[in-house]
């Protein structure tokens, strides 16, 4: 998932805690829960995955509560409108994307036959 608004780091945290939420409003997540569905290519560490889920806080994207469970640091997400929408926004991204494609494509032909059709006409 890609959404144009949020950096590379903030997508991939964002479809995490989304994929995390299992389509619920309300839920408790752990960092490492976090960290151990994000990629390892990225490079995440506690203090840049809280850096960014405050950065998407900001946005409107959930509301964050930090708690502890049994001695462990945990979150309290309740997603907002836009968090919950996050899935959607993607699927219209490449939904977009896809009728972009297809219409540069029939332009490109269209063009060429013009241009073969000028070329037996003058000829």
């Amino acid at each position: 998932m890609f959404n144009a608004r949020l950096s590379l780091r903030e997508n991939e945290v964002m479809a995490a805690v989304f994929s995390l939420s299992q389509g619920k409003e309300r839920f408790l997540v752990s960092p490492y829960e976090i960290l151990s569905v994000l990629p390892e290519r990225a490079g995440f560490d506690e203090e840049k995955l809280e850096r960014i889920l405050k950065a998407l806080e900001l946005d409107g994207y959930f509301e964050l509560i930090l708690s502890e469970r049994k001695g462990e640091k945990t979150y309290v997400v309740h997603m907002r409108e836009e968090g919950l929408a996050f899935r959607r926004q993607d699927v219209r991204r490449r939904r977009d994307l896809a009728v972009r494609l297809l219409l540069a494509g029939v332009c490109g032909l269209l063009s060429a036959a013009v241009g073969l059709l000028l070329k037996i006409l003058i000829s």
